[in-house]
């Protein structure tokens, strides 16, 4: 009778005497998945890591070395270690657009003080510190003023004195585009004094254009597998590359499916418009208002907040998650329950702000809402959908990878054949075994539920002139428990 056992290395032809004992990690061997966080943005020419090289990140000072210190890339790292020390964390830098214009605005000092005092500035969230003495005219505060402003090179913004107008710092972006634009200039966001008789007028940042193209970007993250994108562009070429690049990884012929983060600054109303404009289940915008840092800044802290909770559970909502390093709009600007409610029908995702002052994730929404069809559809509504089918797959993956690809598995058709013990014969009824072992897994992790249901949908085709194996499952995805309504109807 031949032999029955399954070697991989034991020769067929050994005939030397002795006990000979091969060991096989087939039955043990576990796929693990190695989650990675990847984020692109812009560096200086002072940056000794070249674009679209991908470079792991461990410390939040090294962006400042590779990608230039104040650079868009290098301040977007050091916010997204601040919310996450741990998680693994990739860069690919990206050079400015040579066609673009860089952002410019400006800070009038007028007047002259009556008393000493302190004039702070908040530039993309950061606060600059100018000291004031009584006499002070505008002209000396605003060279006082520049000075400050480039003492700290880690700012999105370079000041010098207007030429002309002495009383006029002007501020222009270290990089070229439309993100310039977003660079928030403001007084005294905690509350501080500007000392009395000093007159400040702000222009607003404007004037950036041409964001740079993040194909060659994406096209350098190669056959790597990274689970979340920081993403720090919202014009629609970008936006289209991206969700193309997604819609692309997510297939079943690549299955390394991704999330994208970013985030919008702007009103009510052009944040509807913007929103109402995106449609992807792989991409989750979050609003912030007018907050004082600018979009890619939050979008690197928002991505490194949810990593590590998804990594660990990709079905557990997301929600009151603090928001570490974001600043809150001010006061005034705060959107109400039916604003965010509003917006959530808009396909961007919402944060609330604690007493303290605290951001936190409210509900972490893709962008969504319409089927093939143009209907509505809540399918992958919230981020928690895709993330648990790509985890489902990437489990079903490594047990038929582990197990049949590597053990070098045979194939039948045949449900009634009595194979010798041992046979490598894979079957109908062994592919659905494990199917239906990994489902009770996925329940015991609280992913899905119904086993019964799901065991009802699964279908096996066996192909064995081509060496293919089919299959449909239907899993029951649990969702997460976000609102509670009651109805009290009381008595007198």
């Amino acid at each position: 009778m031949p032999n029955q056992i399954p070697f991989n290395d034991m020769p067929a032809n050994w005939r030397l005497p002795g006990g000979f004992i091969e060991i096989s990690n087939l039955l043990a061997s576990q796929g693990q998945q190695q989650f990675k966080v990847l984020v692109l943005g812009q560096r200086l020419a002072a940056g000794t890591v070249a674009a679209n090289v991908p470079t792991q990140v461990t410390r939040a000072d090294q962006g400042d070395t590779w990608f230039g210190r104040g650079s868009m890339l290098a301040e977007m790292l050091r916010a997204a270690k601040g919310a996450d020390p741990y998680t693994d964390m990739w860069a690919i830098a990206i050079d400015d657009d040579a066609a673009g214009a860089a952002a410019a605005g400006n800070i009038a000092t007028t007047g002259a003080a009556t008393a000493s005092g302190t004039l702070t500035t908040y530039i993309a969230g950061k606060r600059i510190r100018t000291a004031v003495a009584a006499g002070d005219t505008g002209a000396t505060v605003a060279t006082a003023l520049a000075a400050a402003i480039n003492a700290d090179t880690s700012l999105p913004v370079t000041a010098a004195v207007d030429a002309v107008t002495l009383t006029q710092v002007n501020l222009t972006a270290r990089h070229k585009g439309e993100t310039g634009n977003d660079i928030d200039i403001r007084l005294n966001y905690y509350n501080e004094t500007t000392p009395a008789g000093l007159v400040v007028a702000i222009t607003a940042m404007a004037g950036g254009t041409a964001n740079p193209d993040i194909t060659a970007a994406l096209s350098a993250i190669g056959a790597e597998w990274y689970n979340w994108i920081v993403m720090p562009y919202s014009d629609t070429a970008n936006k289209t590359a991206l969700e193309t690049e997604l819609n692309t990884l997510w297939g079943p012929t690549v299955q390394r499916g991704a999330r994208a983060f970013g985030a919008y600054r702007g009103n009510h109303a052009a944040t509807s418009t913007f929103g109402g404009a995106n449609n992807s289940p792989h991409v989750t915008w979050l609003g912030t208002n007018l907050a004082p840092q600018p979009p890619y800044i939050v979008a690197a802290i928002d991505a490194m907040t949810c990593a590590n909770p998804l990594a660990l559970d990709p079905a557990r909502p997301l929600h009151t998650l603090a928001l570490t390093g974001m600043l809150a709009p001010a006061l005034t600007d705060r959107w109400n329950d039916t604003d965010r409610n509003l917006l959530l029908y808009d396909g961007i995702a919402t944060f609330t702000v604690a007493a303290d002052g605290t951001c936190r994730i409210e509900r972490q929404i893709t962008s969504y809402q319409t089927n093939a069809a143009g209907l509505p559809d809540v399918s992958y509504l919230d981020i928690n959908r895709p993330e648990t089918l790509e985890r489902i797959r990437y489990e079903q993956r490594a047990r038929i990878g582990s197990l049949f690809i590597q053990g070098r598995f045979k194939l039948s058709n045949d449900p009634n054949a009595r194979f010798g013990a041992g046979q490598p014969v894979l079957t109908a009824d062994v592919i659905e075994a494990e199917l239906l072992a990994l489902y009770r897994d996925f329940i015991e992790l609280g992913w899905c539920e119904d086993y019964d249901g799901y065991k009802s949908t699964v279908l096996i085709v066996i192909d064995t002139a081509n060496g293919r194996v089919d299959w449909k499952d239907e899993p029951r995805l649990v969702g997460q428990a976000r609102t509670f309504a009651g109805l009290m109807e009381f008595h007198i």
